[in-house]
């Protein structure tokens, strides 16, 4: 909304600009001088010479002066001599330039060239490193218990949420909370569930962030971005950030020289910065979610950052019965399907692929006009 008052005004603003230029062109006119009362310039520079001009007002085709014991007003021509206004001001003349029409149109021109110029810089600027850009997520609504399998994991980090919520007692016995935890995974095995859980069950504040959200088309936004989103975290402790795809932005730093890597080292360098920049028991908990532990920089996965490295496996059979379980409801099946058979048929599926073989099976029979599926229709 704010972007757009922003824009609304810079059209407004750009609009009366241009009106302005367009009277100014269409109405400035040269000045009426008075026949009677032209003096030929000869004439002109003699008076001043011999002191008697009072004024000289210097306009684009004419000069308008006075005479000393006269209130008339007279008029010749101007010769656009650069010299012109020293020798008048030498002379004792009171003098005065008016701009003409087309110096107003230029100042006015490069006047809204600034404001577009700069208007849009602001507005790029306030687009990529907006203070909103990370979320604060202050109840996630989901806890451990819709989270299936993945116990021993669970048990370990309610351990960290104990570390977490009451630090002095664990730091007076030489117990710190770790700065930050890798979970590696296939894809769709539920790591952003399981962040999601997390805060939950810790009931502190959850700041989500994946690797696009710090790519721009600009130079150092990254780095900046890594700023802000770290900075929001320090003020809304005690919580969690989670990065997802974290591969994505946390590579191995390569100093080729090209932009795209030269960008993506300064991402890493900001990390580590900020990883570094934590006191220890500070409410600070980082949690990454990779596809590859092997991509990351070494440097960033290192005891003292990330201190924990946890493999988010694919789930086991009775995880994959639970699983089934869940995916069934609502959905129409006969008598073949079993949460026993699916979970033998689904060996070695994630969770994100369990809950679309079944939404296929759904479909498939929808298109042979049947009401309900059968096992046959599991493809997996």
């Amino acid at each position: 909304m704010k972007n757009k008052k922003i824009t609304r005004s810079l059209i407004i603003i750009f609009s009366v600009v241009a009106l302005a230029a367009t009277a100014l062109v269409q109405f400035a006119s040269p000045p009426n001088f008075s026949r009677e009362k032209k003096i030929a310039y000869a004439d002109f520079y003699k008076a001043v010479e011999e002191k008697a001009v009072l004024t000289a007002t210097i306009k684009t085709n004419g000069i308008e002066f006075t005479k000393v014991g006269s209130d008339d007003i007279f008029w010749t021509e101007n010769p656009d001599s650069p010299s012109l206004k020293e020798h008048l001001l030498l002379n004792g003349v009171t003098v005065k330039v008016e701009k003409s029409a087309e110096e107003l149109i230029s100042i006015v021109l490069d006047s809204l060239f600034y404001i577009i110029f700069f208007g849009t810089i602001i507005l790029v600027f306030r687009k990529f490193i907006s203070p909103n850009t990370f979320k604060v997520v202050h109840k996630t609504g989901v806890s451990f218990q819709e989270v299936i399998g993945m116990e021993q994991l669970k048990t370990y980090m309610q351990k960290v949420i104990e570390i977490m919520k009451n630090p002095k007692p664990y730091a007076q016995k030489g117990i710190r909370m770790p700065k930050g935890i890798i979970l590696e995974g296939a894809p769709g095995n539920g790591k952003t569930l399981f962040a999601r859980a997390l805060a939950g069950e810790a009931k502190v504040n959850f700041i989500p962030a994946k690797a696009t959200d710090f790519e721009s088309m600009f130079m150092a936004i990254g780095p900046l971005k890594v700023k802000l989103l770290f900075r929001k975290a320090r003020r809304k402790a005690p919580c969690i950030v989670f990065i997802d795809e974290f591969d994505g932005i946390g590579t191995k730093r390569n100093y080729s020289g090209s932009a795209i890597e030269t960008e993506n080292t300064r991402i890493v360098t900001a990390l580590l910065n900020e990883l570094d920049g934590f006191e220890q028991n500070s409410g600070i908990l980082v949690i990454a979610a990779t596809n590859s532990i092997k991509a990351l920089d070494e440097a960033l996965i290192r005891p003292g950052r990330f201190d924990a490295h946890v493999t988010v496996p694919y789930p086991d059979l009775e995880a994959r019965k639970k699983l089934c379980s869940l995916y069934l409801r609502g959905k129409s099946y006969d008598q073949s399907v079993t949460e026993e058979q699916l979970a033998k048929r689904f060996d070695g599926a994630s969770c994100a692929k369990i809950e679309s073989a079944l939404n296929e099976a759904v479909i498939k029979a929808a298109q042979q006009g049947r009401d309900s599926f059968s096992i046959n229709d599991v493809e997996f």
